[in-house]
């Protein structure tokens, strides 16, 4: 499955009404992708081929992560644009502008919600490996036990098993991969919280009324093989955006 580019028409010009509708479209999607993301989620660790999910999942996160900047990039294109001379064409813009941008932040905050569980996934996944290829904790070995022989052969039997790797290549190939894509989901979450101040800083900078913005910071920590890998403080701006209507 293959994803259109979200940036492919940035570069024309457009008027008020074209944004808008461009804006309106990409939310849609957003919220859409958002569900099919879930749904992917969902279908991880059935009979369907992982790696053919994973590679589903990643080409609509980062599908989906387009979107949403190109979507910031043309909501500051609208702040940017003169007013109408009409004042009733300047309240219908003005009420355009914040029920898109209201819209635009629940795509956005259901987007988060897919991500961080798609986060999690991917540490499961890890601790999948780890378990399956009994890689132990600090020391732990998990073949010590006490067993008497009554045969010299049995003995031989037992060390060969207990000399067998306890993680093989494509098991570490597997947990590589698995932290390529948190380091992704990452940077994703990052841009996401970018796009909430950016959001946030346009409806100050535009004189609207909010009734509350709460941000919530998370951390979240995905171990891999030998190691961990810490997501940063994530500032999970997870803005509850509310508008009052200005009547004029």
């Amino acid at each position: 499955m293959s994803y259109m580019s979200a940036d492919s028409s940035w570069s024309q010009p457009r008027d008020f009404g074209s944004l808008i509708q461009t804006c309106s479209s990409n939310i849609q999607k957003i919220s859409q992708n958002s569900g099919q993301i879930k749904n992917l989620l969902q279908q991880l660790g059935t009979r369907q081929k992982t790696s053919e999910l994973q590679d589903r999942l990643q080409q609509l996160q980062h599908y989906t992560n387009q979107l949403a900047k190109e979507t910031n990039r043309h909501l500051k294109e609208l702040g940017s644009l003169p007013p109408p001379l009409s004042p009733s064409e300047q309240r219908q813009q003005k009420l355009q502008k914040e029920r898109l941008m209201s819209d635009f932040s629940a795509a956005l905050n259901n987007f988060q919600v897919v991500q961080r569980r798609a986060a999690e996934k991917e540490k499961e996944s890890v601790a999948r490996v780890r378990a399956g290829s009994r890689v132990m904790g600090d020391g732990g070995n998990v073949n010590e036990q006490l067993v008497t022989f009554e045969k010299e052969d049995e003995w031989g039997q037992s060390q060969t098993q207990t000399e067998e790797p306890t993680i093989t290549e494509e098991d570490l190939d597997i947990i590589r991969e698995r932290e390529t894509n948190i380091k992704q989901l990452e940077a994703n979450i990052m841009d996401v919280n970018q796009i909430f101040k950016d959001l946030a800083m346009m409806i100050h900078d535009q004189g609207e009324m909010i009734d509350t913005i709460e941000a919530n910071v998370e951390s979240a920590e995905v171990h891999v093989d030998r190691g961990a890998v810490q997501l940063q403080k994530a500032a999970h701006y997870k803005r509850i955006l509310k508008y009052r209507i200005i009547k004029c």
